[in-house]
């Protein structure tokens, strides 16, 4: 009897378990056929005439007729159909569902969604021991500089009610409706919490929001997870702002004024598509987002969001995601895309294809310094954008550390963030720390990212501290700090040795209570520092095919760009950063601000050039960067040791400091469309050809003989064996015929040589080059040189090669 009572339990138990339901996650699909925007002239002329919208529904009827005869009618969630850039849907379902899609006709490719993240880093708190970042006033284009161009910002939203999205420049409507500075763009405004009518005031002329995947991804908070196109985060507005904001917005943050801020492009027109959350981002809520802008008619997508890591399961050029921006680029669109804040590592880029703009970041000749002063006369350097202590310097306060300053007799934990990091007021004698300069440590609980600066404010406000110090930890090493502006007098000195003398003076006057300090101002700028300088956060190349990292002919970043503590609007209910409340400007830093700074680029460039394609932009941008700092020397970058630099290669700068001036007017320009890209596809190494024509619908009917032969204004070759030539083709987009003189400096292990050695081309000429590259010496690691076009016109042409030797015969095994 006991036996089959014990049976029973075990077959209920079974049952049990397995009628636990399978978990959903969101799946992108890819279909057979082309997408509506399949070529620039429909999106421009005709996207919106009743054969295209009778297209359009026919699409949708169709994913919708494919879903419900392959699965069960309650059993998943359509979140979208995708019909302008890519053919597909996304749907929320199980993995079996998933796999019943993947096998039903007329689906091409089914991925699973990865997500996105905001392309800062550790913004305005510490990540542990290394990153951080510095800024500056943006220093944009004049007031009218990217008028007629209509910027599409996919991102967390916008803040309509900003001094930097002000309709500061009227222009006149035409009869169908659209601004007389706009073309065919046609956008809606979308109503919700926070962004009533009349948010869409001609500065910004569109805002939608795409929350589909948010919702099935997690359950998302109302207070904060808005329902319309405000940014609740304060990113969106801050990349916006940085590439489109109007002129002289004064930037004043507890009450200080620290100067005057404004766009790249401040006549250019905003486009908001909200696809990220404070509590998630999803990347089908961002495809969605791109699919309308396209759609929609904008001329660039700024993307400072986007997936965190590769691909699984599929080659990097060949995810959803950069699938839709191939089909934004053949529909005419400039894409800029953050390339990753994963540094200094090399292989850690997240831009991988060449029809995105990759930007890295680097700081600026901005600077922000305060100073702890001592009683003994000795002024130690730090960070720290407060006001000083009263008497500014003339007035010494007195010093004590945390730890001499505990309450002896309290009941909390002895434990670091009570002890030493000032996380806690219940941890310290009032008596004590009320009107003295605290000393805080750098220890375990800013390791585990557990403790803030935000609560050492807290905590300084709730005691009454005079102001507060943070100590880098002798046991941790130097940190890596961001100025920040504080409410209070406060300073970070993130320099162990710094501490140490901080340390020696106290030890020797604390007996007495003698020990004196006092803040001094941390909120005036100076510009004297050596610029620009790759950011250590910014992702490295080279870039890679796969998660395995196997290095391709593309080279990646394409262009550096201003990333490292950038001003500029802030949303001050800041979700996601509680010390910036409240806050209408913040100083940030990430390959998201680099994004805004050539997204407002192209805009210039667009502006000037409005025949140009995405790819002759991309050309001018990078041909006429600049690879050489303020001191003449070549730029450096940030390696991992805190405080270390290294001389900067192509895969730290691409091709080097975005130049807008130069790039309006650049001489020359290589020009790539969508079938060289497909060519570029089906001659990478590996490449299934029947995976290729899932994603893109197209065949391999005429492959490069390798990667490199793509007209990119690069050369990277990944695996030389004995010698390769290299052809290039490049257009006289000036007005006056040219003489230019070719010189070559091969990277190591190579010799180079070009044909022609000069040539003269005529206005909207085209000229072929032959580079020969020989294998010299095997190196099994890339090395790096250019060659270097110069005309009587004084244009220059900059062609950065990047080669790893892996054999100097083509007979080596």
């Amino acid at each position: 009897m006991a036996s089959r009572q014990i049976m029973a339990l075990v077959l209920i138990f079974v049952f049990i378990g397995g009628a636990v339901a399978e978990k959903r996650e969101i799946y992108l699909a890819l279909m057979e056929g082309d997408p509506i925007a399949s070529s620039s002239s429909s999106r421009r002329h005709a996207l919106n005439s009743e054969d295209l919208r009778l297209r359009a529904k026919s699409m949708v009827d169709y994913h919708d007729q494919l879903l419900e005869s392959t699965l069960e009618a309650t059993s998943y969630s359509k979140l979208y159909s995708f019909k302008h850039v890519i053919n597909g849907f996304a749907v929320h379902a199980t993995q079996s569902e998933a796999e019943k899609l993947k096998r039903a006709v007329g689906v091409r490719h089914l991925e699973k969604d990865r997500g996105v993240k905001l392309m800062t880093t550790y913004t305005p708190e510490f990540l542990g021991l290394p990153p951080g970042d510095r800024g500056r006033i943006l220093q944009g284009g004049s007031r009218d500089a990217g008028r007629g161009i209509v910027i599409g910002f996919v991102d967390t939203g916008i803040d309509p009610l900003h001094p930097s999205f002000a309709n500061t420049y009227p222009v006149a409507t035409s009869e169908d409706g659209n601004s007389s500075d706009s073309g065919k763009f046609t956008g809606d405004c979308e109503m919700g919490p926070l962004f009533p009518a009349g948010s869409c005031n001609g500065k910004i002329v569109s805002a939608r929001f795409f929350a589909a995947g948010a919702r099935a991804a997690a359950p998302l908070k109302p207070y904060v997870d808005f329902m319309s196109p405000y940014d609740a985060v304060g990113h969106g507005s801050h990349v916006a702002a940085a590439a489109a904001g109007n002129v002289d917005v004064p930037v004043v943050v507890n009450g200080f004024v620290y100067g005057r801020a404004r766009g790249m492009a401040p006549a250019a027109k905003i486009a908001v598509y909200k696809a990220v959350y404070p509590t998630i981002g999803t990347l089908t809520d961002v495809i969605a987002a791109i699919d309308q802008a396209v759609q929609d008619g904008v001329d660039l997508i700024s993307l400072a969001v986007g997936p965190d890591d590769p691909p699984e399961g599929t080659i990097t050029f060949l995810s959803v995601f950069d699938v839709a921006l191939l089909f934004a680029r053949r529909a005419g669109v400039f894409v800029a895309q953050a390339a990753g804040n994963k540094g200094p590592a090399p292989y850690t880029m997240l831009s991988f294809s060449p029809w995105s703009v990759g930007a890295a970041s680097s700081s600026t000749d901005r600077t922000y310094a305060g100073s702890l002063l001592l009683g003994n006369g000795l002024r130690v350097r730090g960070v720290g954008l407060s006001g000083p202590t009263p008497g500014s310097g003339m007035l010494l306060h007195r010093l004590i550390s945390a730890k001499d300053a505990l309450n002896a007799n309290g009941t909390y934990p002895r434990t670091p963030p009570y002890t030493d990091e000032c996380q806690h007021p219940e941890a310290f004698d009032p008596a004590t720390v009320q009107g003295s300069i605290v000393l805080c440590a750098f220890s375990a609980g800013f390791l585990s990212q557990t403790s803030s600066l935000d609560s050492i404010i807290s905590t300084a406000r709730a005691l009454g501290f005079m102001g507060f110090a943070l100590l880098a930890n002798l046991s941790y090493g130097d940190f890596i700090a961001e100025p920040i502006p504080f409410g209070i007098p406060g300073i970070l000195i993130p320099k162990v040795a710094d501490v140490q003398a901080i340390l020696k003076y106290y030890e020797g006057e604390k007996s007495g209570g003698s020990a004196k300090a006092a803040i001094e101002e941390g909120r005036v700028a100076s510009y004297n520092t050596k610029a620009p300088i790759v950011s250590r956060f910014s992702s490295r190349g080279p870039d890679f095919l796969n998660i395995g990292k196997a290095p391709v002919d593309v080279l990646k970043p394409d262009v550096l760009a201003p990333g490292h503590q950038v001003w500029a609007a802030w949303s001050p209910i800041s979700a996601s950063q509680p010390i910036l409340t409240g806050y209408n400007f913040a100083l940030l830093s990430g390959t998201s601000m680099a994004t805004a700074h050539v997204i407002g680029a192209a805009a210039l460039i667009k502006q000037h050039n409005p025949s140009w394609s995405p790819a002759m932009i991309s050309s001018a941008m990078s041909t006429t960067a600049k690879n050489y700092d303020n001191h003449g020397e070549i730029i450096s970058a940030e390696g991992p040791a805190v405080g270390s630099l290294y001389p900067s290669t192509p895969f730290d700068v691409g091709h080097g400091q975005l130049n807008p001036t130069a790039a309006i007017d650049p001489g020359l320009v290589f020009e790539s469309d969508y079938d060289d890209y497909l060519s570029f596809l089906c001659s990478t190494p590996g490449i299934d050809p029947a995976a290729l024509k899932a994603v893109t619908g197209e065949l391999c009917t005429r492959p490069f003989s390798y990667q490199s032969d793509l007209n990119l204004p690069s050369v990277t070759i990944s695996s030389l064996v004995g010698s390769r030539m290299i052809s290039r083709r490049v257009k006289n987009v000036g007005n006056w015929q040219e003489l230019y003189t070719c010189t070559v400096f091969p990277p190591s292990g190579t010799t180079v040589t070009i044909s022609p050695p000069w040539f003269t081309i005529n206005p909207q000429g085209m000229q072929d080059l032959h580079l020969q590259v020989n294998a010299t010496e095997v190196r099994n690691e890339f090395s790096h040189g250019e060659v270097i076009l110069r005309g009587r016109l004084n244009h220059i042409v900059r062609i950065p090669l990047s080669v790893r030797t892996v054999s100097s015969s083509p007979w080596s095994p």
